[in-house]
């Protein structure tokens, strides 16, 4: 009897969360048709980095000291990782404004009509701007290697690791998409999250190490860099690149800085993935 009744209790959470997992895949799918048939999201997505990465390589690359070099290679390899992290986390704007355009439409209501979990519709979005913001990555990263950027440039490396590293950017940017989503459910209009959406974002990216040394920053203001979640994805693909450029701080997570990244990111993850969805349970239209 004990048997039976524990049978019971443990099948409703199975399925319900068999139920959240083919949901979500079902939205994901329904997202990735939605960009194929706009190629211009794709496009237009891939234009801003690739424009970053030829600006700061040719226009700052000369002009940047990287411990104690001014020279534009050194500087590349300095600078890639800080490129990748920025694309990915500027994926947060345009997931926001999709689930904010999503909301305007009344799709979100109608998602909430449907028996379907609770979590899906954000999980499937957010699950489908990772294709995509993958798939730039790729584009990026062969762009990167046409400038002049090498992995292995100033330390060991291997494929596991490049892989690793950008594993680690990938989790950034799913993380910082969850906050997008949240932002996307809080906000009435795709313009209003498109806003909202990169004002924090500037300061979270260019406080930190991405483009700069920070030791010639201001002691208060490395501080805040040094402990940055963004920062720490940084120096994590540098390692893991080969391409460290300068001796990190003692901060505990520039000097454990894949680890640290692996930490703020589930984090992020956990903390606006409970607060998106518990948005989208009480949202109104």
């Amino acid at each position: 009897m004990s048997a039976v009744t524990d049978t019971v209790r443990v099948a409703p959470a199975t399925n319900a969360v068999s139920q959240s997992l083919r949901d979500s895949m079902v939205v994901a799918k329904r997202n990735l048709i939605r960009m194929s048939r706009i190629p211009e999201m794709i496009i237009y997505g891939l234009i801003q980095p690739i424009m970053f990465v030829v600006l700061f390589t040719y226009v700052f690359g000369g002009s940047m000291q990287i411990g104690g070099s001014t020279s534009a290679t050194d500087y590349k390899n300095f600078l890639m990782a800080g490129i990748f992290a920025q694309t990915v986390t500027f994926a947060t704007a345009s997931s926001g404004a999709g689930i904010a355009d999503d909301m305007h439409k009344g799709l979100i209501d109608r998602f909430r009509s449907l028996p379907m979990a609770r979590g899906a519709v954000l999980t499937g979005r957010t699950l489908a701007d990772l294709v995509q913001t993958a798939l730039t990555l790729v584009v990026l990263a062969v762009v990167a290697v046409l400038v002049g950027w090498r992995v292995g440039s100033d330390g060991d490396t291997n494929v596991g690791k490049v892989l690793a590293a950008f594993g680690l950017l990938l989790l950034l940017g799913y993380a910082f998409t969850w906050i997008g989503a949240l932002i996307g459910m809080s906000v009435k209009t795709p313009e209003a999250a498109t806003s909202s959406g990169l004002i924090w974002l500037f300061p979270v990216t260019f406080i930190s190490n991405a483009f700069v040394d920070t030791s010639n920053m201001t002691p208060w203001l490395r501080h805040v860099a040094d402990w940055n979640p963004f920062s720490a994805t940084v120096q994590a693909s540098r390692e893991l690149f080969g391409n460290p450029g300068v001796s990190p701080s003692d901060a505990w997570p520039m000097q454990h800085p894949v680890w640290a990244s692996l930490i703020y990111s589930v984090l992020i993850i956990v903390v606006f993935r409970t607060l998106a969805v518990r948005k989208y349970r009480s949202a109104t239209a």
